[in-house]
């Protein structure tokens, strides 16, 4: 049977999501949870990369196992064993044929920018006390939208066959004393999210104008596009997959 883990971490003690050499990660420590409760050595997918520091309030994992599993009582099991860092919300029997990244219709991400130094959200957010242009800002978002090839907001030498992407939304909001940013595409390019961010301020400061988002989306030279901003300000919030993968 094949079941998809739906859960939320805080991404502070780790190297992201992937199983890599002499760093932890979250996709580790699950698997060390599954096959230790399990009694079987399992193996996860997840529905996509983390980078480090990069948090989640929704992240979905699919494993397939040969044991009986019920489904709250391994949801009880997994939180009891996990640290306090990596929540399970839910275990979902699936199709079997069901996969957590390729059969992801969209996935969204917020950026959380305090605009005032707090000595309790360092860790959740990036500080900018400089007033910015989120008028300015918000129409840049909207330039977002008019294009599909985002290398520039990519991390350079990274192996994938198209840097085209579907941005269905992009806009900013104020909250109590943060500016967030939401995007919402049908996929994401390594770093694209913290570079879009990076560009955004940029704007914001008036250190470029609002046109320039189109000269810079259509150069495809990262160089051109703005800072990467830090970690620990971004979110993966929603993965959304079609209703029939899940057997109710």
């Amino acid at each position: 049977m094949r079941y998809f883990l739906e859960l939320s971490f805080n991404g502070r003690a780790y190297h992201g999501w992937q199983v890599q050499p002499n760093a932890i990660t979250v996709q580790e420590v699950l698997e060390t949870a599954l096959s230790t409760i399990l009694k079987e050595p399992l193996k996860i997918v997840g529905a996509g990369r983390t980078d480090t520091g990069v948090h989640a309030t929704q992240m979905f994992a699919h494993f397939d196992c040969s044991n009986l599993v019920l489904e709250d009582d391994l949801k009880y099991k997994m939180n009891s064993f996990l640290s306090k860092d990596i929540v399970i919300k839910n275990v979902l029997k699936v199709k079997p044929d069901a996969h957590a990244r390729f059969d992801a219709v969209s996935r969204t991400y917020n950026y959380r920018i305090s605009t005032i130094k707090d000595a309790f959200n360092f860790d959740f957010t990036y500080c900018m006390q400089l007033p910015l242009n989120l008028e300015a800002m918000q129409a840049a978002c909207d330039i977002l939208l008019t294009h599909k090839n985002f290398q520039c907001f990519s991390k350079t030498h990274t192996d994938v066959k198209t840097y085209n992407c579907d941005i269905k939304e992009a806009y900013l909001r104020l909250e109590n004393q943060e500016i967030i940013f939401t995007i919402k595409a049908d996929r994401f390019l390594r770093n694209m999210v913290r570079a879009i961010v990076g560009t955004l301020i940029n704007i914001g400061l008036g250190k470029i104008a609002v046109e320039d988002m189109h000269h810079i989306i259509k150069s495809k030279d990262r160089s051109k596009a703005g800072f990467s901003v830090p970690a620990q300000g971004l979110y993966l919030v929603e993965i959304f997959y079609p209703k029939d993968l899940f057997l109710i």
